[in-house]
């Protein structure tokens, strides 16, 4: 008769788990520190509760099958996942990111662009970082565009770098 033995398991386990609802942050901490041999550097409340539920489980059932722990390794071979690093992790530092890469629309840096507008020629010098415009460093052609014009343009549209049709596309026959 191991039918009632096993819903007694159940029964047992399943009232440990919604004992585990009422638990403070602190208190799910504690169990996740008593369970898993570590402290969690986690304050959400739904995920200690999951992460403990899901390790008393394991603990008394014996977690995953050899045939899927077989197919874990398979399918992210010599992989250890985890959600965050420890925390005595130290990476390397990262290299500096790039300020503005260029744009394969823009040509060489150095090169004027010029644009007639109201009845002059405007000159805009193309900088490693951003647009040089009677004398002000301009992030963008298109605050550009703004200052000359008044109003919102793509800057590469106005100065005519970004070649878009307008209007139906033509059929092919």
């Amino acid at each position: 008769m191991t039918m009632p033995k096993k819903k007694n398991i159940e029964g047992s386990m399943a009232a440990e788990i919604a004992a585990l609802r009422k638990l403070t942050v602190a208190e799910l901490q504690l169990r996740y520190r008593t369970l898993f041999g570590h402290e969690s550097r986690s304050h959400n409340r739904d995920w200690l509760f999951k992460k403990v539920a899901f390790r008393m489980q394991e603990v008394r059932r014996g977690g995953l099958s050899e045939r899927a722990k077989r197919r874990a390794r398979e399918l992210a071979p010599d992989s250890y996942l985890r959600a965050r690093p420890p925390k005595d992790f130290d990476p390397a530092p990262a290299p500096p990111p790039q300020a503005h890469p260029q744009d394969p629309r823009l040509p060489a840096v150095g090169t004027v662009l010029s644009k007639e507008h109201g009845g002059e020629t405007h000159a805009i010098t193309v900088l490693a970082e951003g647009f040089e415009y009677r004398g002000e460093i301009y992030p963008s052609l298109s605050r550009i565009a703004k200052a000359v014009t008044g109003t919102s343009w793509n800057g590469f549209l106005w100065l005519g770098l970004d070649k878009r049709k307008r209007g139906k596309k033509e059929a092919t026959a």
